[in-house]
Formats: C-alpha cells, structure tokens, sequence
C-alpha cells in the first residue's frame, strides 16, 4: 500500500501552535591578532554565512574585542543574554557553541530538586510523613 503524501500544508493562526525561536540575536566578538581568536577567525570566514543564511531570524553581531578572549553572547527575546568564552577551541566547537545558545530558551539554568519534575499545590493523600507514625521498632523482651 503506497503512502500518500498530505495535500495541504499547516495554516498560520497568529503565532497560534508555531515555534518562535527565544534566541533574538547572537553576538561574535573576537580579536585579530590573538592566538585564542585562531579558531573564531575561521569560523567566522567559514563557517558564519552559512549558520546566518540557515537561522534568518536571529540578528548576528561581528565585533572586535582587541586584547580580549573570543566569546559569544546570545540575546534572548525575554531580556537576558548568556556569553559562552570559546577561547582555543577549534571552528567545529565553535559552531557547537553557537547552536548551544541558539537552542537556549534564555532562563536562568535552575536544579530540579529531588528529582522530581511535577510539582503539586495539593497534599498527599496519605498525609504527611512522620518518624512517629506506625509500628513501633523490634522489641527485646525476653
């Protein structure tokens, strides 16, 4: 039985059910003559119009830092910017990297406490727990 492909595509409803991207603009700062900057140097003569042409609606910044560190520093649509120092790494990391800032969603990186991931405004069914409850210990009575 041969598959058929769908005839229609997805209508946009106003930003209803699509995916904006929280990445709003990335910025590459780096330094010509600085051996740290090797690796972004290449990647911004290599690698950068292809990863532009492929992300059109994020805004990208090229800006020397002379005497600094490579870095690169994501501005998300909800106020905050993450920078990631990429200094030695090779252009392949780099672009890594800049997919890692790409895909953040821009909050502040928070530990999930106990491993659990749902939380609850209601109490347990069975109540709160207390050592004093139940049975008591082993007895040595003789």
């Amino acid at each position: 039985m041969p598959v058929a492909a769908l005839q229609r595509t997805s209508v946009g409803r106003n930003g209803v059910g699509a995916f904006i991207l929280q990445c709003k603009r990335l910025d590459f700062h780096y330094c010509d003559w600085a051996g740290s900057s090797k690796g972004m140097n290449l990647f911004l003569q290599h690698h950068l119009p292809r990863f532009a042409a492929s992300h059109p609606s994020i805004e990208i910044h090229v800006s020397p830092r002379p005497s600094k560190h490579p870095v690169i520093r994501g501005h998300y649509i909800n106020g905050t910017q993450h920078t990631i120092c990429v200094r030695n790494l090779e252009k392949d990391q780099i672009v890594k990297k800049a997919e890692i800032l790409r895909d953040m969603s821009g909050e502040k990186a928070r530990r999930v406490k106990g491993g659990r991931m749902v939380g609850s405004l209601n109490e347990s069914t069975r109540g709160i727990w207390s050592p004093f409850h139940g049975a008591k210990g082993p007895s040595f009575e003789g």
